[in-house]
């Protein structure tokens, strides 16, 4: 049985390598890796689509990534930033509260404790408020949150919220308002990073396994005949008995021929954001140790930097450095339709009005750019994503990764699920080999 997998990211290259059937991963660019591509240029290497670190609330998980990394890891402890006001605030900000001056620390612990908001209804600034009271909600997690998902918060649904922004103790935020040391999202605290090579490692580690991938062939049209998958790039077409798709479920809705027009309408109604991203080396090494700096302040263009060389040393030459910025945007937000050399300008103003870098101290820039960057769960994303999942589930052909499942997912749950796709396959497959 011949099995056609669409797409060579980490997705796509995690099920071919725990497929025991005959399988081919067919990748649009040169190269796979997806939202895990690695940028190495100048003695710099970064991360294409954002920061990439190895973590998860799953410890096999975690376990198996490293293992697959085998001796090319390296682990270190967070050290996140929230750049408010001026001031470098611990993160998590209910965890930092006593960076912030008396009045704000007092705002944010007092509404934390005094929270009338009611349970929320329909959207995540409601939970936001219900859950965090006005200070922290309106100085940081609605300011940011609205920044990163580029809509208001009213706008965004409730699905995706319980786990990934879990709310702390009272005993933590009183202790953080006094000056007592806690830590939030523990399961971030440490982490593990490629020694070399940046994220894109891992994906080329699972790909040591899989027998052939096919590099520049990019999805035009698909079509069902004589029982088998026909997928053509319109210069060759491939045949496959099962497909199992990881590219935009956008993109296959609309390469698939026959595709009902109620399906077409959902999955053309389903959100995201595009993202940017900025590297920025530097001739000096004078970046400050940070994991990750956030940045709520709706006037800069940004809304996280990153600092490759903390991940691993080698990412940067000796003497220099190199600090990454993301940026989400839309069509006609005024950003989406900047240069790239009017955006480098603008990020290394900020970078530099916030005491992190010097202009004349650049050595590297770079701007890069893709397409299906965050999903965003709107209200309505629930109820059309069931509609176009349950379509490709009647029709057969299997959906797997953040952007062919259209879900907020990170590395560990992706490799998860990847497996978990390969081997419903070889179970189907054993199935339908066994005699009548």
């Amino acid at each position: 049985m011949a099995i056609g997998i669409l797409g060579g990211g980490l997705a796509g290259i995690t099920i071919a390598a725990h497929l025991e059937q005959e399988c081919e991963v067919l990748e649009k660019e040169s190269r796979g890796g997806g939202h895990c591509q690695t940028v190495q240029e100048h003695g710099f290497t970064y991360d294409a689509g954002g920061p990439h670190i190895i973590f998860s609330r799953n410890q096999e998980m975690v376990d198996y990534m490293v293992a697959l990394l085998g001796d090319n890891v390296h682990r270190a402890r967070r050290n996140n930033k929230i750049f408010y006001q001026g001031r470098y605030v611990k993160y998590p900000f209910e965890n930092g509260l006593y960076d912030l001056d008396p009045q704000d620390r007092f705002e944010c612990l007092y509404h934390y404790i005094k929270n009338d908001y009611p349970p929320p209804q329909t959207n995540f600034k409601e939970w936001i408020y219900h859950h965090f009271g006005k200070g922290l909600a309106e100085k940081y997690l609605i300011p940011y949150n609205e920044k990163i998902w580029n809509v208001p918060a009213e706008e965004l649904g409730l699905e995706w919220v319980e786990g990934r922004v879990p709310k702390p103790p009272l005993e933590d935020v009183i202790k953080a308002a006094v000056g007592v040391e806690t830590e939030g999202y523990t399961h971030q605290l440490y982490y593990n990073y490629p020694a070399r090579g940046g994220i894109e490692s891992l994906p080329q580690a699972l790909a040591k396994c899989v027998r052939k991938i096919t590099p520049d062939f990019g999805v035009g049209r698909i079509w069902k005949e004589g029982g088998q998958w026909c997928v053509s790039n319109g210069r060759a077409t491939r045949r496959y008995d099962k497909l199992v798709s990881t590219i935009p479920i956008q993109e296959l809705a609309h390469s698939l021929a026959g595709t009902p027009p109620e399906i077409l309408a959902a999955v053309d109604s389903l959100r995201y954001n595009s993202l940017v991203t900025v590297a920025v080396g530097l001739d000096a090494a004078r970046l400050p140790d940070y994991t990750a700096i956030y940045v709520p302040d709706p006037s800069v263009r940004f809304h996280r930097l990153s600092f490759p060389a903390v991940f691993s040393p080698h990412n940067a030459p000796p003497g220099k450095s190199i600090i990454e910025a993301e940026i989400t945007t839309n069509p006609g937000d005024g950003t989406h339709e900047m240069s790239d050399a009017e955006i480098l300008a603008d990020v290394a103003g900020d970078l530099e009005d916030m005491d992190l870098i010097r202009r004349s101290e650049v050595c590297y820039g770079r701007v890069l750019r893709t397409k299906y960057g965050y999903v965003v769960q709107d209200d309505n994303h629930r109820k059309h994503l069931k509609q176009a999942k349950a379509y490709f589930e009647q029709i057969g052909i299997a959906l797997c990764g953040r952007v062919a499942e259209f879900e907020y997912i990170n590395m560990d749950v992706c490799i998860e699920r990847g497996r978990k796709v390969a081997q419903t396959l070889s179970s189907c497959e054993r199935l339908e080999e066994q005699p009548v």
